[in-house]
């Protein structure tokens, strides 16, 4: 039987890797690398590093495919992210079926953790429930937990991500800009593409924004709201035009009695 390995790398920096990620990588027989374009090669270039640094022998194969562009328009947002995995469940299948022999394990590095805001074992899922309707041998999937960019955003700054006994909330931006979540004091927000925190009236709220987290390209701005917005789109677009991508994780924190 084939098996799958989707291993979390951590946010950017080798050394977030644990010593059971360096262990899988060292059992995987062929690496899966979904090209996402030219202005995106640091991001192929880190798992290269990754594995020329722990798999032992430095020997290993890596097997590329080209990763479909999402294409999201206004008011259609699920059917948009639907058809893009449905695109990229075409490209797992092709890859698990030709690159693998039967008993081979092949891995997915997958940024952060795997479990956060990931397609990947959704798309697996997926994969697995086609081949079980089409009668077709199936494979085994191993997942391996890494560090978020939302630990390491709240390592960066040295706080806490909620208060005593209160919840956080994780969200993206894309709901953010709804509205602020009820109940939630801390909101930890991703995939934020427009800056929404420009939507939230800013009143008491403290903002810790990173971007690039664990990478030489690290951005760290922090304070109240108000005063940090100006400073942090104008931070963000010159980041962005220099590399051609963003990353970036932010918390919102209402202060005590706002």
């Amino acid at each position: 039987m084939k098996s799958v390995l989707v291993i979390g790398i951590g946010a950017g920096d080798p050394d977030y890797m644990t010593v059971q990620a360096i262990r899988a990588l060292n059992e995987a027989d062929a690496f899966f690398v979904l090209d996402k374009g030219s202005d995106k090669e640091d991001l192929a270039a880190l798992r290269r590093q990754i594995c020329d640094r722990f798999v032992e022998g430095g020997q290993y194969r890596m097997v590329h495919a080209t990763d479909p562009e999402r294409v999201l328009r206004d008011g259609s947002y699920d059917a948009d992210v639907k058809a893009w995995h449905e695109q990229r469940l075409d490209i797992y299948e092709g890859l698990i079926r030709d690159e693998l022999a039967d008993g081979e394990a092949g891995a997915f590095l997958v940024w952060g953790d795997p479990a956060l805001y990931d397609s990947t074992l959704r798309i697996l899922d997926q994969l697995a429930e086609r081949m079980a309707e089409r009668g077709t041998p199936s494979f085994g999937v191993q997942v391996i937990p890494g560090i978020s960019s939302v630990q390491v955003l709240a390592a960066r700054f040295g706080i806490a991500l909620h208060g005593i006994g209160a919840p956080v909330r994780i969200t993206t931006g894309r709901l953010l800009a709804t509205g602020w979540p009820e109940d939630a004091n801390d909101v930890v927000v991703m995939l934020d593409g427009t800056c929404s925190f420009t939507e939230v009236d800013p009143a008491g709220i403290d903002i810790y924004w990173g971007a690039y987290l664990g990478t030489p390209d690290e951005i760290l701005i922090s304070g109240d709201l108000a005063g940090c917005t100006a400073e942090i789109q104008q931070v963000r677009a010159a980041a962005r035009e220099r590399k051609g991508w963003m990353f970036d994780t932010y918390l919102l924190r209402r202060r005590a009695g706002a």
